[in-house]
Protein backbone atom coordinates (compact mmCIF):
# COMPACT_ATOMS: atom_id res chain seq x y z
CA UNK A 1 0.00 0.00 0.00
CA UNK A 2 3.02 2.69 0.66
CA UNK A 3 4.61 1.61 -2.09
CA UNK A 4 1.27 1.89 -4.29
CA UNK A 5 0.49 5.49 -2.89
CA UNK A 6 4.32 6.56 -3.40
CA UNK A 7 4.16 5.23 -6.77
CA UNK A 8 0.90 7.12 -7.84
CA UNK A 9 1.85 10.53 -6.51
CA UNK A 10 5.27 10.65 -8.09
CA UNK A 11 5.47 8.41 -11.15
CA UNK A 12 1.72 7.55 -12.27
CA UNK A 13 -0.02 10.93 -11.72
CA UNK A 14 2.33 13.01 -13.29
CA UNK A 15 3.11 10.56 -16.36
CA UNK A 16 -0.44 10.99 -16.57
CA UNK A 17 -0.70 14.44 -16.37
CA UNK A 18 2.19 14.77 -18.93
CA UNK A 19 0.58 11.92 -21.39
CA UNK A 20 -3.00 14.19 -21.36
CA UNK A 21 -1.96 17.21 -21.94
CA UNK A 22 0.59 16.41 -24.58
CA UNK A 23 -2.02 14.76 -27.20
CA UNK A 24 -4.97 16.88 -28.55
CA UNK A 25 -8.18 17.31 -26.92
CA UNK A 26 -10.12 14.78 -28.99
CA UNK A 27 -7.62 12.23 -27.53
CA UNK A 28 -8.12 13.48 -24.10
CA UNK A 29 -10.99 10.96 -23.02
CA UNK A 30 -8.92 8.29 -25.20
CA UNK A 31 -5.99 8.64 -22.43
CA UNK A 32 -8.18 9.15 -19.56
CA UNK A 33 -9.88 5.56 -20.48
CA UNK A 34 -6.71 4.07 -20.90
CA UNK A 35 -4.85 5.49 -17.58
CA UNK A 36 -7.72 4.44 -16.10
CA UNK A 37 -8.03 0.91 -17.27
CA UNK A 38 -3.97 0.67 -15.87
CA UNK A 39 -5.12 2.55 -12.82
CA UNK A 40 -7.08 -0.70 -12.16
CA UNK A 41 -5.67 -2.97 -13.36
CA UNK A 42 -2.77 -2.44 -10.94
CA UNK A 43 -5.11 -3.36 -7.89
CA UNK A 44 -7.08 -6.26 -9.87
CA UNK A 45 -6.61 -7.03 -13.35
CA UNK A 46 -8.82 -9.90 -13.99
CA UNK A 47 -11.92 -7.63 -12.83
CA UNK A 48 -11.33 -5.46 -15.80
CA UNK A 49 -13.40 -7.45 -17.97
CA UNK A 50 -16.13 -6.79 -15.29
CA UNK A 51 -15.95 -3.27 -15.75
CA UNK A 52 -15.64 -3.42 -18.99
CA UNK A 53 -18.79 -5.70 -19.17
CA UNK A 54 -20.68 -3.37 -17.39
CA UNK A 55 -20.02 0.21 -19.75
CA UNK A 56 -20.37 -2.14 -22.96
CA UNK A 57 -23.73 -3.64 -21.36
CA UNK A 58 -25.00 0.08 -19.98
CA UNK A 59 -23.80 1.70 -23.69
CA UNK A 60 -25.92 -0.89 -25.27
CA UNK A 61 -28.71 -0.04 -23.27
CA UNK A 62 -28.21 3.90 -23.57
CA UNK A 63 -28.62 3.65 -27.34
CA UNK A 64 -31.81 1.27 -27.28
CA UNK A 65 -33.34 3.78 -24.55
CA UNK A 66 -32.78 6.39 -27.26
CA UNK A 67 -33.70 4.35 -29.56
CA UNK A 68 -37.22 3.31 -28.09
CA UNK A 69 -38.28 6.89 -26.95
CA UNK A 70 -41.51 6.79 -28.46
CA UNK A 71 -42.53 3.19 -26.92
CA UNK A 72 -42.52 3.85 -23.70
CA UNK A 73 -43.09 0.04 -22.51
CA UNK A 74 -40.55 -0.94 -25.24
CA UNK A 75 -38.04 1.46 -23.22
CA UNK A 76 -38.92 0.61 -19.67
CA UNK A 77 -37.76 -3.58 -20.54
CA UNK A 78 -34.26 -1.81 -21.80
CA UNK A 79 -33.72 -0.01 -18.24
CA UNK A 80 -35.44 -3.09 -16.31
CA UNK A 81 -32.67 -4.98 -18.03
CA UNK A 82 -30.04 -2.56 -17.61
CA UNK A 83 -30.83 -2.68 -13.61
CA UNK A 84 -30.88 -6.46 -13.31
CA UNK A 85 -27.84 -7.05 -15.07
CA UNK A 86 -25.95 -3.73 -12.94
CA UNK A 87 -27.41 -4.97 -9.41
CA UNK A 88 -27.39 -8.67 -10.71
CA UNK A 89 -23.45 -8.66 -10.99
CA UNK A 90 -23.16 -6.22 -7.81
CA UNK A 91 -25.42 -9.02 -6.06
CA UNK A 92 -23.11 -11.91 -6.98
CA UNK A 93 -19.57 -10.41 -6.47
CA UNK A 94 -20.60 -8.84 -3.08
CA UNK A 95 -23.47 -10.36 -1.47
CA UNK A 96 -23.46 -14.41 -2.89
CA UNK A 97 -21.02 -15.18 -0.09
CA UNK A 98 -23.05 -13.74 2.44
CA UNK A 99 -26.57 -14.98 1.22
CA UNK A 100 -25.80 -18.39 1.00
CA UNK A 101 -24.16 -18.32 4.39
CA UNK A 102 -27.00 -17.00 5.61
CA UNK A 103 -29.36 -19.64 3.98
CA UNK A 104 -27.05 -22.43 5.19
CA UNK A 105 -27.40 -21.66 9.24
CA UNK A 106 -30.86 -20.85 8.62
CA UNK A 107 -32.37 -24.00 6.37
CA UNK A 108 -29.56 -26.27 7.46
CA UNK A 109 -28.54 -26.87 3.90
CA UNK A 110 -24.88 -26.91 2.37
CA UNK A 111 -24.31 -25.09 -0.58
CA UNK A 112 -21.27 -24.13 -2.17
CA UNK A 113 -19.85 -20.91 -0.58
CA UNK A 114 -17.49 -18.92 -3.11
CA UNK A 115 -14.29 -17.53 -1.64
CA UNK A 116 -13.91 -14.42 -4.54
CA UNK A 117 -12.10 -10.81 -3.90
CA UNK A 118 -14.54 -8.36 -3.86
CA UNK A 119 -13.85 -5.95 -7.61
CA UNK A 120 -12.61 -2.62 -6.01
CA UNK A 121 -14.78 0.11 -6.69
CA UNK A 122 -17.84 -2.17 -7.66
CA UNK A 123 -20.51 -0.46 -5.59
CA UNK A 124 -19.61 3.16 -6.84
CA UNK A 125 -19.12 2.20 -10.57
CA UNK A 126 -22.57 -0.01 -10.66
CA UNK A 127 -24.34 2.88 -9.02
CA UNK A 128 -22.61 5.21 -11.67
CA UNK A 129 -23.53 2.89 -15.05
CA UNK A 130 -27.21 2.50 -13.54
CA UNK A 131 -27.37 6.24 -13.59
CA UNK A 132 -26.39 6.57 -17.49
CA UNK A 133 -29.40 4.50 -18.55
CA UNK A 134 -32.11 5.80 -16.38
CA UNK A 135 -30.73 9.35 -16.99
CA UNK A 136 -31.35 9.02 -20.74
CA UNK A 137 -34.70 7.26 -19.97
CA UNK A 138 -35.68 9.95 -17.84
CA UNK A 139 -34.39 12.63 -20.82
CA UNK A 140 -32.18 14.46 -18.21
CA UNK A 141 -29.64 13.52 -20.30
CA UNK A 142 -28.57 12.19 -24.06
CA UNK A 143 -27.13 8.50 -24.83
CA UNK A 144 -23.55 8.17 -26.01
CA UNK A 145 -23.16 7.63 -29.70
CA UNK A 146 -18.89 7.13 -28.77
CA UNK A 147 -18.36 4.17 -26.53
CA UNK A 148 -15.10 5.77 -25.45
CA UNK A 149 -16.75 8.64 -23.67
CA UNK A 150 -18.69 6.20 -21.85
CA UNK A 151 -15.81 4.53 -20.72
CA UNK A 152 -13.76 7.46 -19.76
CA UNK A 153 -17.10 7.99 -17.31
CA UNK A 154 -17.57 4.90 -16.04
CA UNK A 155 -13.67 4.10 -15.26
CA UNK A 156 -12.27 7.77 -14.50
CA UNK A 157 -9.64 6.79 -11.93
CA UNK A 158 -9.91 9.99 -9.63
CA UNK A 159 -13.00 8.85 -8.27
CA UNK A 160 -13.00 4.95 -9.09
CA UNK A 161 -12.05 3.67 -5.83
CA UNK A 162 -14.36 5.93 -3.11
CA UNK A 163 -16.50 8.15 -5.12
CA UNK A 164 -18.05 10.69 -4.79
CA UNK A 165 -20.44 8.72 -6.82
CA UNK A 166 -20.65 10.67 -10.21
CA UNK A 167 -24.22 10.61 -11.91
CA UNK A 168 -24.35 11.07 -15.59
CA UNK A 169 -26.20 13.92 -15.59
CA UNK A 170 -24.03 16.16 -13.67
CA UNK A 171 -21.20 15.49 -15.89
CA UNK A 172 -22.53 14.46 -19.29
CA UNK A 173 -21.49 18.02 -20.72
CA UNK A 174 -18.06 17.71 -19.01
CA UNK A 175 -17.20 14.76 -21.30
CA UNK A 176 -17.63 16.75 -24.37
CA UNK A 177 -16.99 20.17 -23.68
CA UNK A 178 -14.69 20.75 -20.30
CA UNK A 179 -11.69 23.46 -20.21
CA UNK A 180 -8.92 22.88 -19.09
CA UNK A 181 -6.96 26.42 -17.29
CA UNK A 182 -4.35 27.40 -14.93
CA UNK A 183 -6.59 28.88 -12.39
CA UNK A 184 -8.84 25.01 -12.40
CA UNK A 185 -5.24 22.84 -12.23
CA UNK A 186 -4.13 25.46 -9.35
CA UNK A 187 -7.25 24.91 -7.92
CA UNK A 188 -6.90 20.91 -8.20
CA UNK A 189 -3.66 20.85 -6.52
CA UNK A 190 -4.50 22.56 -3.44
CA UNK A 191 -7.80 20.26 -3.23
CA UNK A 192 -5.76 17.27 -3.60
CA UNK A 193 -3.19 18.03 -1.32
CA UNK A 194 -5.79 18.72 1.23
CA UNK A 195 -7.37 15.36 0.84
CA UNK A 196 -3.92 13.95 1.08
CA UNK A 197 -3.44 15.52 4.61
CA UNK A 198 -6.77 14.97 5.38
CA UNK A 199 -6.11 11.07 4.77
CA UNK A 200 -2.42 10.40 5.34
CA UNK A 201 -1.71 12.82 8.58
CA UNK A 202 -5.42 13.13 10.35
CA UNK A 203 -6.85 9.77 9.65
CA UNK A 204 -3.91 7.29 10.10
CA UNK A 205 -2.63 9.07 12.76
CA UNK A 206 -5.98 8.84 14.51
CA UNK A 207 -6.95 5.27 13.30
CA UNK A 208 -3.81 4.40 15.04
CA UNK A 209 -5.61 5.18 18.48
CA UNK A 210 -9.03 3.44 17.53
CA UNK A 211 -6.57 0.57 16.49
CA UNK A 212 -5.35 0.23 19.81
CA UNK A 213 -8.59 0.98 21.85
CA UNK A 214 -10.29 -1.92 19.20
CA UNK A 215 -7.93 -4.54 20.26
CA UNK A 216 -7.75 -3.85 24.22
CA UNK A 217 -9.11 -6.76 26.09
CA UNK A 218 -12.93 -5.90 27.58
CA UNK A 219 -11.63 -6.52 30.94
CA UNK A 220 -8.78 -3.27 30.31
CA UNK A 221 -11.51 -1.51 28.70
CA UNK A 222 -12.92 1.72 30.85
CA UNK A 223 -16.82 3.28 29.70
CA UNK A 224 -14.27 6.59 29.08
CA UNK A 225 -11.69 4.67 26.86
CA UNK A 226 -14.90 2.81 24.95
CA UNK A 227 -16.15 6.71 24.42
CA UNK A 228 -12.63 7.49 23.41
CA UNK A 229 -12.32 4.94 20.47
CA UNK A 230 -15.50 5.36 19.01
CA UNK A 231 -14.55 9.38 19.02
CA UNK A 232 -11.40 8.35 17.11
CA UNK A 233 -13.07 5.89 14.67
CA UNK A 234 -16.13 8.86 13.84
CA UNK A 235 -12.71 10.77 13.11
CA UNK A 236 -10.97 8.56 11.26
CA UNK A 237 -13.92 7.23 9.05
CA UNK A 238 -14.46 11.17 8.37
CA UNK A 239 -11.00 12.34 7.64
CA UNK A 240 -10.10 9.48 5.14
CA UNK A 241 -13.41 8.99 3.14
CA UNK A 242 -13.18 13.12 2.92
CA UNK A 243 -9.75 13.02 2.47
CA UNK A 244 -10.51 10.28 -0.76
CA UNK A 245 -12.93 12.68 -1.96
CA UNK A 246 -10.75 15.98 -1.38
CA UNK A 247 -8.23 13.79 -3.40
CA UNK A 248 -11.00 12.76 -6.48
CA UNK A 249 -12.05 16.22 -6.79
CA UNK A 250 -9.10 18.16 -7.06
CA UNK A 251 -7.64 15.18 -9.48
CA UNK A 252 -10.93 16.17 -11.30
CA UNK A 253 -10.29 19.68 -11.89
CA UNK A 254 -6.37 18.82 -12.89
CA UNK A 255 -8.47 17.48 -15.68
CA UNK A 256 -11.00 19.44 -16.43
CA UNK A 257 -13.57 17.74 -14.70
CA UNK A 258 -16.12 19.54 -11.91
CA UNK A 259 -17.29 17.14 -9.50
CA UNK A 260 -19.76 17.64 -6.68
CA UNK A 261 -19.08 17.86 -3.08
CA UNK A 262 -19.69 14.58 -0.71
CA UNK A 263 -19.06 16.20 2.36
CA UNK A 264 -20.15 19.46 4.20
CA UNK A 265 -18.64 19.75 7.62
CA UNK A 266 -20.89 16.62 8.70
CA UNK A 267 -20.24 16.99 12.51
CA UNK A 268 -21.72 20.42 12.98
CA UNK A 269 -24.86 18.73 12.42
CA UNK A 270 -27.84 19.88 14.93
CA UNK A 271 -29.76 16.43 14.06
CA UNK A 272 -29.63 12.99 12.83
CA UNK A 273 -31.51 14.21 9.45
CA UNK A 274 -28.81 17.42 8.81
CA UNK A 275 -25.91 14.82 9.20
CA UNK A 276 -27.17 12.62 6.58
CA UNK A 277 -28.05 15.66 4.37
CA UNK A 278 -23.92 16.52 4.96
CA UNK A 279 -22.46 13.32 4.93
CA UNK A 280 -21.40 11.18 1.77
CA UNK A 281 -23.95 13.40 -0.18
CA UNK A 282 -23.57 11.40 -3.71
CA UNK A 283 -25.28 8.53 -2.07
CA UNK A 284 -27.28 10.25 0.08
CA UNK A 285 -28.56 12.03 -3.70
CA UNK A 286 -28.50 8.87 -5.37
CA UNK A 287 -30.59 7.26 -3.21
CA UNK A 288 -33.19 9.91 -3.00
CA UNK A 289 -33.58 10.08 -6.57
CA UNK A 290 -33.45 6.66 -7.97
CA UNK A 291 -35.15 4.91 -5.25
CA UNK A 292 -37.08 6.87 -2.54
CA UNK A 293 -38.84 9.01 -5.02
CA UNK A 294 -40.05 6.34 -7.43
CA UNK A 295 -41.15 4.53 -4.59
CA UNK A 296 -43.45 7.37 -3.77
CA UNK A 297 -41.24 9.74 -0.87
CA UNK A 298 -43.49 11.37 0.68
CA UNK A 299 -46.68 12.25 -1.25
CA UNK A 300 -48.31 9.26 -0.74
CA UNK A 301 -49.48 9.35 3.09
CA UNK A 302 -46.48 9.70 6.00
CA UNK A 303 -46.93 6.00 6.52
CA UNK A 304 -45.94 5.08 3.31
CA UNK A 305 -42.78 7.79 3.77
CA UNK A 306 -41.71 6.08 6.61
CA UNK A 307 -41.94 2.56 4.66
CA UNK A 308 -39.92 4.11 2.26
CA UNK A 309 -37.43 5.46 4.24
CA UNK A 310 -36.83 1.99 5.97
CA UNK A 311 -36.66 0.63 2.94
CA UNK A 312 -33.59 3.10 1.51
CA UNK A 313 -32.06 3.11 4.99
CA UNK A 314 -31.74 -0.75 4.90
CA UNK A 315 -30.66 -0.44 1.72
CA UNK A 316 -28.07 1.91 2.49
CA UNK A 317 -26.61 -0.18 5.19
CA UNK A 318 -26.20 -3.02 2.55
CA UNK A 319 -24.30 -0.88 0.13
CA UNK A 320 -21.67 -0.41 2.84
CA UNK A 321 -20.86 -4.31 3.27
CA UNK A 322 -22.62 -7.59 3.21
CA UNK A 323 -22.58 -8.17 6.90
CA UNK A 324 -26.06 -7.74 9.37
CA UNK A 325 -23.84 -4.95 11.48
CA UNK A 326 -24.29 -2.52 8.50
CA UNK A 327 -27.84 -3.70 8.03
CA UNK A 328 -28.07 -2.60 11.48
CA UNK A 329 -26.39 0.20 11.11
CA UNK A 330 -28.28 1.79 8.31
CA UNK A 331 -31.94 0.29 9.93
CA UNK A 332 -30.22 2.60 13.34
CA UNK A 333 -30.16 5.77 11.37
CA UNK A 334 -33.36 4.94 9.34
CA UNK A 335 -35.50 4.45 12.18
CA UNK A 336 -33.70 7.89 13.88
CA UNK A 337 -34.64 9.61 10.76
CA UNK A 338 -38.52 8.81 10.84
CA UNK A 339 -38.34 9.25 14.29
CA UNK A 340 -36.94 12.83 14.24
CA UNK A 341 -39.59 13.54 11.14
CA UNK A 342 -42.70 12.37 13.15
CA UNK A 343 -41.99 14.69 16.01
CA UNK A 344 -38.23 14.91 17.45
CA UNK A 345 -36.96 17.65 14.70
CA UNK A 346 -40.38 19.75 16.32
CA UNK A 347 -38.85 19.46 19.85
CA UNK A 348 -35.35 19.53 19.15
CA UNK A 349 -35.67 22.82 17.50
CA UNK A 350 -37.32 24.51 20.74
CA UNK A 351 -33.67 22.96 22.53
CA UNK A 352 -30.52 24.97 22.75
CA UNK A 353 -28.03 24.75 19.77
CA UNK A 354 -25.53 22.95 22.31
CA UNK A 355 -28.03 20.36 23.19
CA UNK A 356 -28.91 19.55 20.24
CA UNK A 357 -25.44 19.25 19.04
CA UNK A 358 -24.60 16.73 21.50
CA UNK A 359 -27.70 14.87 21.14
CA UNK A 360 -26.61 14.72 17.53
CA UNK A 361 -23.20 13.34 18.83
CA UNK A 362 -23.99 10.70 21.06
CA UNK A 363 -26.26 8.95 18.89
CA UNK A 364 -24.02 9.29 16.00
CA UNK A 365 -21.17 7.82 17.69
CA UNK A 366 -23.28 4.53 18.74
CA UNK A 367 -24.02 4.47 15.27
CA UNK A 368 -20.12 4.09 14.53
CA UNK A 369 -20.00 1.53 16.99
CA UNK A 370 -22.63 -0.69 14.73
CA UNK A 371 -20.53 0.17 11.95
CA UNK A 372 -17.02 -0.94 13.16
CA UNK A 373 -17.63 -4.06 14.56
CA UNK A 374 -18.62 -6.65 11.80
CA UNK A 375 -18.69 -9.62 14.90
CA UNK A 376 -21.88 -9.41 16.42
CA UNK A 377 -19.98 -10.63 19.54
CA UNK A 378 -17.46 -8.25 20.01
CA UNK A 379 -20.00 -5.42 19.42
CA UNK A 380 -22.07 -6.46 22.16
CA UNK A 381 -19.72 -6.81 24.60
CA UNK A 382 -18.09 -3.04 23.49
CA UNK A 383 -21.47 -1.48 23.54
CA UNK A 384 -22.07 -3.38 26.74
CA UNK A 385 -18.73 -1.37 28.43
CA UNK A 386 -19.80 1.40 26.60
CA UNK A 387 -23.18 2.01 28.55
CA UNK A 388 -21.33 0.97 31.66
CA UNK A 389 -23.35 -2.63 31.54
CA UNK A 390 -20.38 -4.23 32.55
CA UNK A 391 -18.27 -3.53 35.74
CA UNK A 392 -16.06 -1.48 34.04
CA UNK A 393 -14.58 1.37 36.08
CA UNK A 394 -15.16 5.28 34.41
CA UNK A 395 -11.60 5.91 33.88
CA UNK A 396 -8.10 4.03 34.11
CA UNK A 397 -4.24 4.95 33.65
CA UNK A 398 -4.37 3.90 30.28
CA UNK A 399 -7.47 6.30 29.27
CA UNK A 400 -5.07 9.03 30.91
CA UNK A 401 -2.46 8.06 29.15
CA UNK A 402 -4.09 7.61 25.37
CA UNK A 403 -5.67 11.55 26.04
CA UNK A 404 -2.64 12.98 27.32
CA UNK A 405 -0.72 11.78 24.00
CA UNK A 406 -3.25 12.85 22.24
CA UNK A 407 -5.19 15.71 23.00
CA UNK A 408 -3.48 17.73 20.16
CA UNK A 409 -4.50 15.90 18.00
CA UNK A 410 -8.18 15.85 19.16
CA UNK A 411 -8.37 19.48 18.97
CA UNK A 412 -6.44 20.17 15.20
CA UNK A 413 -9.47 17.06 14.25
CA UNK A 414 -12.54 19.27 15.77
CA UNK A 415 -10.66 22.58 14.43
CA UNK A 416 -10.59 20.64 10.93
CA UNK A 417 -14.06 19.14 10.77
CA UNK A 418 -15.38 22.82 11.43
CA UNK A 419 -15.70 25.61 8.37
CA UNK A 420 -13.48 27.55 11.17
CA UNK A 421 -10.25 27.24 8.35
CA UNK A 422 -12.30 27.81 5.56
CA UNK A 423 -14.02 31.26 6.96
CA UNK A 424 -10.26 32.41 8.37
CA UNK A 425 -9.10 31.74 4.76
CA UNK A 426 -11.32 33.41 2.99
CA UNK A 427 -11.20 36.33 5.33
CA UNK A 428 -7.10 36.07 4.35
CA UNK A 429 -8.05 36.16 0.62
CA UNK A 430 -10.00 38.69 0.60
CA UNK A 431 -7.78 41.27 2.46
CA UNK A 432 -4.95 43.87 1.06
CA UNK A 433 -2.13 40.75 1.25
CA UNK A 434 -4.74 38.10 -0.44
CA UNK A 435 -2.39 38.54 -4.40
CA UNK A 436 0.76 37.75 -1.80
CA UNK A 437 -1.10 34.50 0.39
CA UNK A 438 -2.79 33.32 -2.68
CA UNK A 439 0.99 33.32 -4.69
CA UNK A 440 3.04 32.37 -2.15
CA UNK A 441 1.71 31.18 1.43
CA UNK A 442 -0.63 28.60 -0.58
CA UNK A 443 2.10 27.01 -2.55
CA UNK A 444 3.98 26.73 0.48
CA UNK A 445 1.19 25.15 2.39
CA UNK A 446 1.05 22.21 -0.44
CA UNK A 447 4.58 21.80 -0.74
CA UNK A 448 4.52 21.34 3.09
CA UNK A 449 1.60 18.86 3.26
CA UNK A 450 2.99 17.10 0.76
CA UNK A 451 6.61 16.59 2.07
CA UNK A 452 4.65 15.52 5.61
CA UNK A 453 2.47 13.41 3.87
CA UNK A 454 5.47 11.35 1.68
CA UNK A 455 7.39 11.64 5.20
CA UNK A 456 4.62 9.21 6.92
CA UNK A 457 4.02 7.43 4.12
CA UNK A 458 7.68 6.35 3.57
CA UNK A 459 7.95 6.26 7.43
CA UNK A 460 4.74 4.14 8.45
CA UNK A 461 3.35 0.75 7.82
CA UNK A 462 -0.06 1.91 9.05
CA UNK A 463 -1.80 2.85 5.97
CA UNK A 464 -6.07 1.72 5.58
CA UNK A 465 -8.12 1.76 3.16
CA UNK A 466 -11.41 2.21 4.89
CA UNK A 467 -13.62 2.17 2.02
CA UNK A 468 -11.92 -0.39 -0.16
CA UNK A 469 -14.64 -2.98 0.66
CA UNK A 470 -17.31 -0.80 -0.84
Amino acid sequence: MVFSSLVFLFVFLPLTLLLYFSVPRRLRNTILLIVSLIFYAWGEPIYIILMLFSTVTDFVHGLLVERYRNQPKKAKLVVLSSITINLGLLVFFKYSTFLLTNINLLFHTNFYIPQMSLPIGISFYTFQTMSYTIDVFRQEAKAKKNMIDLGAYVTMFPQLIAGPIVRYQTIANQLDHRVESEDLFAKGIWRFTIGLGKKVLLANNIGLLWNQIQLTEMSDLSILMAWLGLVAFGFQIYFDFSGYSDMAIGLGYLFGFELLENFNYPYISQSITEFWRRWHISLGSWFRDYVYIPLGGNRKGKKRMYLNLFIVWMLTGLWHGASWNFVLWGLYFGILIIIEKAFLLFWLSRAPRWMRHVYTIILLLIGWGLFAFEDFHQLINYLTVLFGLRNATWVNQETLYYLSQNIILFVLLTIASTPMIRLIGQKLFNSPYGSVIKAFIVPMICLLILIASTAYLVDSSYNPFLYFRF
